[in-house]
């Protein structure tokens, strides 16, 4: 008889807010790294121009990476390329995905979000992300989705935790990360006292 060899321990996932320039949230950025080992960042953008974007990238990408963190985009394998990311989060389970794994995979991260039902992610899954990311506004539903893929899918599960006190509660569920954006930039304490929590939620869920 055979067991299925140990998971490994959830991680953080961080996502910046749409940004629009890079400078005035680079120290938010720094401060919430220094809490702990951060797995991934994900730069979520509020400017269309590719330029602008992949300035933020260059900005922000350096400071990450040095503390090997992997960096990812929104939505634009173009700008992860040439801006020096890791890889590229893709809305969907459509075309666009597709083309992201063509263009990326394997040499750079490819993962799918925006996945609004089973059907989307077990075709994300195909088509050959890195990752899927659940994010349903309803707690409970969002743990039974990611109960549900964990247990039947071995890509990676990332789910997004509207507050601190998610985080826990979604790791036991089975996500292999824990994606957190607003409930971090937007703590009174500050970045790095919400990943600090953040980090005692998953280390419960290890005990």
């Amino acid at each position: 008889m055979t067991q299925d060899p140990p998971k490994d321990p959830p991680q953080l996932y961080l996502a910046t807010p749409p940004l629009a320039e890079a400078r005035d949230f680079l120290p938010a950025l720094v401060d919430a790294l220094s809490a702990g080992d951060v797995a991934s960042l994900l730069i979520r953008f509020a400017v269309d121009d590719t330029r602008k974007q992949e300035d933020i990238v260059r900005a922000l990408a350096p400071a990450a990476q040095e503390k090997g963190v992997a960096v990812l985009v929104a939505g634009e394998p173009n700008v992860a390329l040439r801006a020096g990311a890791d890889g590229a989060h893709i809305p969907g389970c459509g075309e666009e995905l597709a083309e992201a794994v063509k263009k990326l995979s394997p040499k750079y991260i490819v993962g799918a979000g925006d996945l609004a039902t089973r059907d989307d992610a077990m075709v994300a899954g195909e088509l050959g992300s890195d990752y899927l990311l659940f994010a349903d506004e309803d707690r409970e539903a969002l743990i039974e989705r990611v109960a549900w893929c964990a247990e039947l899918f071995s890509t990676p599960v990332v789910a997004r935790a509207a507050t601190l006190a998610d985080v826990a509660p979604l790791a036991q569920a089975g996500a292999d990360f824990v994606l957190l954006d607003d409930a971090v930039w937007a703590d009174p304490r500050g970045p790095a006292a919400a990943v600090a929590e953040a980090f005692a939620g998953l280390k419960g869920v290890q005990a």
